[in-house]
């Protein structure tokens, strides 16, 4: 159960009612439900979340949003990834795989990213040059910083929602 009301659509000021008509096309989720005690954080989060991780390939965006969800425990996030990760061809090998930390059946550049964003979440002090360079063998200066802002992104959320208690809208989905 949510620890802080959500608010509906119906019971939304103008200001929130339009955030959810247009940016949500009328459908907002409980995060977003959530957020809307803060019109302002709500809009530019909305704006924010959908401008990072845009450099990169959607199957590895949804990979590393996954394994940080993963890392952190996030049901909620978890859950809303498994669903939108199923669009590029993510399947329950790759849930399991992922789950574990077993990045053998990717591509060296998607392992390069994971191995990275794994290290990013769990010890980010000690992020070392070798580290870096390993990355820069795959990926473009803009895609590196998209990559640290889809990961500083999804620990956000995983402290967001979960510790908020907020529920899945939608019937939640072994892993």
């Amino acid at each position: 159960m949510a620890r802080v009301s959500l608010i509906a659509p119906e019971t939304a000021s103008p200001e929130v009612r339009e955030i959810y008509d247009t940016a949500l096309r009328g459908k907002p989720g409980n995060v977003q439900k959530a957020l809307a005690h803060r019109p302002e954080m709500l809009k530019n989060f909305l704006s924010f979340y959908a401008s990072v991780g845009r450099s990169l390939d959607r199957k590895l965006y949804e990979l590393i949003y996954l394994r940080v969800s993963f890392i952190n425990g996030c049901r909620y996030c978890t859950q809303h990834h498994v669903a939108s990760s199923k669009r590029v061809g993510l399947t329950s090998e790759d849930y399991t795989a992922l789950k574990a930390g077993n990045y053998s059946r990717y591509s060296e550049k998607e392992r390069a990213a994971l191995t990275y964003v794994e290290k990013l979440t769990r010890a980010p002090h000690e992020i070392t040059e070798t580290d870096f360079d390993e990355l820069k063998k795959h990926f473009s200066e803009p895609e590196i910083v998209d990559l640290h802002m889809l990961a500083g992104l999804a620990n956000l959320t995983n402290r967001v929602t979960d510790p908020l208690g907020l529920e899945l809208e939608f019937p939640e989905e072994k892993i």
